[in-house]
């Protein structure tokens, strides 16, 4: 009977320390995850130069599906395109000459990528847009062609895209995202923040992730968000229940309530296990104080 009540009160215990730790525990952090944008000042720099750089949340604002740019092939496309599939879009802001941060920002997004089951060209779509104006479709395919090999999955060379153009096509999309860059002439390298965003099918942006790396877990959820529930599973639906975006942070925090009734679920399994032990006892000590009694008038 004791041992029934044991298994009978751990499945109490265990209810409220699954929902509290397994479902809600706080999300992987990384190095550069949910701090402020990391910025780049190229050597020899001024202050004054970081001054017009910085990362402004435009969330829920409409990205220019109107802009003109050029793929990897060459091809003049419209940055709508990108949309046109329904699918949630990775967007990040780099240069392909840069010698420092955006090399960072894109291996981030690979080991991002690597770490969940979705796949660029099936659930989302990626598109990278350098804001050097002097690079060129040439460029961008070698960049391509680096990181497709290492990312390794199949069809993502329909999924991510490598764009290049004019200075006014790319400062609307800059503008539009808050992204903020200037090239420094001291040393002849652009000094800009680091972040990438995920924008809605419609072409809104719903998400940022600051730094150069971004917790697969927390993108997957921003993907399934964005996409209104159109890409990932039920379990991924009930995780954005235990989850909401925090902006001020760029991720992901447990719901309150969920931690709540997680740790209600716990303290009911406590007062259980005392007011089942103490009956136990109590019924113990009666039938024990019979037998002394009966052995006495013996």
């Amino acid at each position: 009977m004791r041992v029934k009540l044991y298994k009978m009160t751990g499945r109490f215990l265990s209810v409220g320390f699954l929902l509290l730790t397994a479902h809600c525990s706080p999300l992987t952090a990384f190095a550069q995850y949910g701090r402020p944008p990391q910025s780049t000042m190229p050597q020899g720099g001024t202050p004054e130069v970081l001054k017009q750089v910085g990362i402004e949340q435009r969330l829920n604002g409409q990205l220019p599906l109107d802009a003109s740019f050029r793929d990897e092939a060459g091809r003049e496309v419209r940055l709508g395109e990108f949309f046109e599939k329904g699918r949630p879009v990775i967007l990040s802001l780099v240069y392909y000459e840069c010698p420092m941060l955006c090399n960072q920002i894109l291996n981030g997004m690979v080991s991002s990528f690597e770490g969940m089951n979705f796949s660029a060209g099936r659930e989302f779509e990626v598109v990278t847009v350098s804001f050097d104006p002097t690079e060129r479709p040439e460029l961008a395919a070698r960049k391509k062609e680096t990181y497709l090999k290492r990312y390794g999955r199949e069809g993502a060379a329909a999924g991510w895209h490598f764009l290049t153009g004019d200075k006014a096509e790319i400062d609307k999309v800059a503008s539009a995202a808050g992204f903020g860059y200037v090239w420094d002439e001291r040393s002849k390298q652009f000094a800009h923040g680091s972040a990438i965003m995920v924008a809605t099918p419609e072409g809104r942006l719903s998400h940022y992730f600051y730094g150069i790396d971004y917790a697969p877990r927390d993108l997957k959820l921003a993907l399934v968000q964005s996409s209104a529930g159109k890409v990932g599973t039920p379990v991924d639906q009930l995780m954005l229940y235990c989850y909401h975006y925090d902006p001020t942070t760029g991720k992901f925090a447990p719901v309150m309530a969920v931690m709540r009734a997680a740790g209600a679920a716990t303290v009911a399994g406590l007062v259980f296990l005392v007011l089942a032990l103490r009956r136990r006892r109590d019924g113990g000590a009666g039938r024990w104080g019979g037998e002394t009694k009966a052995g006495g008038s013996v």
